[in-house]
């Protein structure tokens, strides 16, 4: 992929590098399948030696892969009529029989209103025991009644990778790799990627200080596994780690460019995995009205109040970040595509800065840009 790099939105970057909010950024910027704007900015990895990012730089997606993986092969169950959202849960995981949890529903667990609640350690809660994990989730008591309320809950996507692994008697892992991976002739974008490809990765936390004090401050039990290292090439997120590297909330390793192919097939009119009424239908439409926050089939809408879209994307744009540092949306009505990626929690002391202000920029000058790009005269 070739640097076409904008401007203001590099030097805007590069300020927020030299401010210690993350030590790199790349960002691809499309529209109506082409990429405009793209670039790579800082070190990718700054210890134990320093890297220089590049465009082929491979991140740590986090919970980009929610939508971009686990929303994206329930998507596609759903148009072939082999999963249906209002269907209780508990006719895929018969864990769920159970009559607290029996009515919560596949569309709940996708708009994150099970009632379940956002994060557990589950590698301690299992006793280290992965086969342990839906009967651990459910065991757990909800944090509210199920459609009552919005709670971004990790939790529920998990279940979404069992209930996809149950249904299709398939890991999680293998159902990416044919169904989205191999069709799209995506060739750096993988969980658990190999270990020759580390000087690749932009790397994340020394250790698991932040979920260690997580847990600490919730008063989980004592647990003696925790990484101490760089985490470099392996993925950031305890449970996904626990869970083998590859769950339905995390685990997806990508470039910025291919990151965007994925994305593209939640744009209507640019997939080749979706029929664009799918898209409509299940990435556009409010499904949590009347409740606080705006969300739609494993996105959240930009109308929902201090998104992360800001002011400058349209209130029907949906998007997603992930707590390494990325991020991407969409505006469905001009084919645009916004993604981000950094990895704000490497080489940088507790806490980790909140780059929602950053993306909000960051969309204000791609639009701005954008909109200046179909004033030229051509």
């Amino acid at each position: 992929m070739q640097t076409t790099p904008q401007a203001t939105i590099s030097t805007f970057l590069s300020e927020r590098i030299a401010a210690g909010d993350f030590p790199s950024a790349v960002y691809v910027v499309s529209e109506k399948g082409r990429i405009t704007f793209a670039d790579a900015l800082g070190h990718s990895v700054v210890e134990p030696y320093r890297i220089t990012t590049s465009l082929d730089t491979i991140y740590d997606l986090a919970s980009l892969t929610k939508p971009l993986i686990t929303g994206l092969l329930c998507a596609k169950r759903v148009e072939e009529g082999e999963l249906t959202l209002d269907s209780a849960v508990a006719h895929y995981l018969p864990e769920f029989e159970r009559t607290d949890r029996q009515m919560i529903t596949v569309r709940q667990l996708l708009t994150h209103t099970s009632g379940l609640p956002a994060w557990r350690p589950l590698y301690i809660l299992t006793e280290g025991d992965r086969d342990r994990a839906v009967s651990v989730i459910v065991n757990e008591p909800l944090d509210h009644p199920p459609d009552t309320r919005v709670v971004y809950s990790d939790l529920g996507f998990i279940v979404l990778g069992f209930l996809l692994e149950r249904l299709t008697g398939h890991r999680l892992s293998q159902l990416a790799q044919t169904e989205i991976i191999e069709p799209l002739q995506l060739k750096r974008t993988f969980f658990n990627p190999d270990v020759a490809l580390q000087t690749g990765i932009a790397a994340c936390e020394t250790g698991n200080a932040y979920e260690r004090e997580t847990c600490r401050t919730t008063g989980a039990a004592e647990y003696s596994n925790w990484r101490e290292n760089v985490i470099w090439g392996e993925v950031h997120d305890g449970n996904a780690y626990f869970l083998g590297g590859a769950s339905g909330h995390a685990g997806l390793f990508s470039t910025v460019s291919e990151t965007l192919r994925i994305a593209s097939q939640c744009v209507p009119e640019q997939g080749q995995l979706l029929k664009p009424e799918t898209c409509n239908e299940l990435f556009r439409v409010n499904m949590t009205k009347g409740l606080n926050e705006l969300r739609s089939m494993s996105w959240q809408l930009a109308a929902t109040p201090e998104s992360a879209a800001g002011p400058a994307l349209p209130l029907d744009s949906y998007g997603h970040s992930g707590f390494t540092g990325t991020s991407c949306w969409i505006d469905p009505d001009h084919q645009r595509v916004f993604i981000l990626l950094t990895n704000r929690t490497h080489a940088r002391a507790l806490p980790f800065v909140n780059i929602n202000s950053v993306r909000r920029q960051f969309h204000s000058l791609a639009v701005e840009a954008l909109d200046e790009n179909l004033d030229q005269p051509r």
